[in-house]
């Protein structure tokens, strides 16, 4: 179903000199809806982030976003997927790699995009519906942000 994904991190080894710290592939895994597959790269757990910090950032409990950190994840949606309509308090930048994929708002707004092409979304309610009969593969990096706030309220997340 979805490829692998090549992953290489870096660090530095004791004399502060770079190195690779490891270099491996991750397969993404069918979500619950089984409309999808994910596959988490990396997580920080706070911005900025750490780079003292020696934790695989693969291993850290994150959610859609994590608290005050960012989060990278490849996305394979499968054709006829459709996320529910959602919303983070984050800053999304979602890159299409592959196939295409339809934004909608909740105002009914759809666009629709291809591969090379990159949506910054910025804490609205939307939802990603693939096109055509071929997966969509997308990256998405994901940072904590403030709520949007309209008429002095902030607006609340609606997660899946």
């Amino acid at each position: 179903m979805s490829s692998a994904v090549r992953r290489i991190v870096t660090g530095h080894n004791d004399a502060g000199q770079a190195v690779i710290r490891s270099d491996d592939t991750v397969v993404p895994e069918l979500i619950s809806s089984g409309d999808a597959a994910f596959a988490l790269l990396w997580s920080t757990d706070s911005l900025p982030a750490d780079n003292n910090d020696e934790t695989d950032g693969r291993d850290r409990e994150v959610g859609l976003t994590i608290n005050k950190g960012s989060v990278i994840r490849i996305v394979d949606m499968l054709p006829g997927g459709e996320s529910p309509m959602h919303r983070t308090n984050s800053i999304d930048y979602g890159i299409v790699l592959s196939g295409q994929v339809e934004l909608e708002l909740d105002n009914g707004t759809k666009t629709l995009l291809s591969p090379g092409e990159i949506c910054i979304q910025r804490g609205t309610i939307h939802l990603w519906r693939t096109v055509g009969d071929e997966p969509c593969r997308i990256v998405f990096v994901l940072t904590q942000a403030t709520p949007y706030y309209h008429n002095g309220s902030a607006l609340q997340e609606l997660q899946p």
